[in-house]
């Protein structure tokens, strides 16, 4: 009788009832015969070699944290899937040396992220939390501090246009803004068909009235955005950031909002997550701060779930799916062996 796959779930997925804090989890399964899955015992911040053994296929989240530790002396796990698109919390090149595959799902995250950037567009555009606020305490004599910015020829920057950044352009197309962004790793052909033009990162910083990162955190976008860079954006800017916290020098941020060298912003992440209750950001009311959750819907669950399934089972049959980071292990002698030996035990 054939072998079944197995697949590991890391704890993260799960409270501490053993309840599955994303719902619909079990989804991934339905299109996988002849396999079973196990939730790992414990939770720990770095995986363990002894934690994945037995495991074909795991399915993680940011964290726990996954280093060349974690896969150390494994010839058995072929592939790594991560829910959402930032794998910063993954040495990714230990795990190519080890052999694994790490995917992540750029399907599933871009339309919901994207939603997330245009909500907050539009909720510090027409300063919704402070009217909020304003009417549950009666003060609607206030009401003139607080009026709207409109969107129409106004000019929405991003740094970064690829996934996400490019789906955040085709949502904004009917508020008539002027597009701009900068991305080395785009093409202006790639952009054309949502309206933007591609220009250096200080023209993105001055030009912009709003403006979304849309990159992810490595060596060199730690602290892109610092003093420097907020300082050469408008007073009347706005900035959002759904990527990673570190991206933006998080202190120079706070002086940015408390001095005004911007309008205000959006923040969905941060330096330290959670973050402590007494982070300034969180008391200033020029800022809408949200718990890295901002694309967190039904819609995302279900779409990432799905596309962890549908990878799962593409390799399953000898397929090489969509999603890879590190697509380069695909072909590595020594990745076609462990498959091939995995294959003949089906």
């Amino acid at each position: 009788m054939a072998a079944k796959a197995r697949i590991g779930i890391t704890k993260s997925f799960y409270d501490k009832s053993g309840k599955s804090i994303f719902p619909g989890l079990e989804t991934i399964f339905e299109p996988l015969p002849n396999t079973e899955h196990e939730v790992m015992a414990e939770f720990l911040p770095e995986v363990t070699p002894q934690q994945i053994k037995g495991f074909d296929f795991v399915v993680t989240r940011a964290v726990p944290k996954w280093t060349k530790v974690s896969v150390a002396g494994n010839t058995q796990l072929l592939s790594l899937h991560r829910s959402g698109v930032g794998y910063d919390g993954i040495d990714v090149p230990g795990l190519s040396d080890a052999n694994v595959l790490v995917f992540i799902t750029p399907d599933a995250v871009r339309r919901t992220v994207a939603v997330g950037i245009v909500t907050f567009i539009l909720a510090l555009s027409n300063r919704l939390l402070n009217k909020d606020k304003l009417t549950r305490e009666g003060r609607w004599e206030e009401r003139s501090k607080y009026y709207g910015t409109g969107l129409v020829g106004k000019t929405l920057g991003s740094i970064g246009v690829g996934n996400i950044g490019h789906e955040v352009f085709m949502l904004a197309k009917p508020f008539g803004m002027k597009h701009i962004a900068c991305d080395p790793y785009i093409s202006q052909e790639a952009v054309d068909d949502v309206g933007v033009k591609l220009v250096d990162m200080d023209t993105v910083l001055t030009q912009s009235d709003f403006l979304s990162i849309s990159v992810p955190l490595s060596a060199k976008t730690h602290h892109l955005v610092g003093e420097k860079e907020l300082r050469k954006m408008k007073k009347t800017a706005f900035l959002i950031n759904t990527a990673r916290g570190p991206i933006v020098d998080e202190a120079a941020l706070i002086r940015a909002l408390k001095e005004r060298w911007i309008e205000g912003a959006g923040i969905d992440v941060f330096d330290q997550e959670p973050t402590p209750p007494d982070n300034p950001l969180l008391r200033l009311d020029n800022v809408i701060v949200t718990p890295h959750a901002i694309g967190l819907t039904e819609e995302f669950f279900a779409a990432t779930f799905r596309e962890i399934g549908t990878q799962i089972a593409s390799i399953i049959k000898g397929e090489l799916p969509r999603g890879a980071v590190n697509r380069q292990v695909w072909d590595k002698p020594e990745f076609q062996t462990k498959l091939k030996e995995f294959l003949a035990r089906r």
